[in-house]
């Protein structure tokens, strides 16, 4: 129950925080509504097509890193570290959460093909499984460094 609570409920509620997100209040409609507005202050002539190039980066670069942080949670969820783990690096488990998180992604999309003013893409998910391959990039060098430190400490 503890490795319940502690590794898996992180993952669902941040799933569900995915999903939601799907929903047509975060369409694109609905998001240009915040972005527009703050670039037109920074930038009063900007141009239209400008808005729309920020207003694609801000939303792929927000998918990739909720989709690096579920990747996270999803190796986590598998791995259950804990503190001064000396474990190596499991590339199985990083490969189980990288799936994980592709299907997830494409589940998504679907999801969405489904929702009024969304579509599903295949480029999204790729760029949402490529979040997650950052999102474990970052988990490997943060274990890496974390590993490196640790033989430092117990050959002094």
């Amino acid at each position: 129950m503890v490795s319940l609570l502690r590794y898996w409920l992180p993952l669902l509620i941040w799933m569900g925080v995915i999903f939601s997100a799907s929903a047509d209040t975060q369409s694109t409609q609905r998001s240009s509504r915040l972005i527009e507005p703050f670039l037109r202050w920074l930038w009063p002539e900007i141009p239209p097509q400008k808005i729309e190039a920020v207003r694609w980066l801000v939303r792929k670069a927000a998918h990739m890193t909720e989709y690096g942080i579920l990747a996270w949670l999803c190796w986590r969820a598998l791995r259950r570290p804990v503190r001064g783990d000396v474990r190596p690096w499991s590339w199985r488990i990083a490969g189980c959460a990288l799936l994980a998180v592709a299907l997830y992604a494409a589940t998504d999309e679907w999801h969405q093909s489904f929702v009024p003013n969304r579509t599903g893409a295949l480029l999204d998910v790729m760029i949402d499984t490529a979040g997650g391959v950052a999102g474990l990039g970052v988990v490997w060098l943060l274990a890496r460094r974390g590993r490196n430190q640790f033989r430092m400490t117990n050959d002094q």
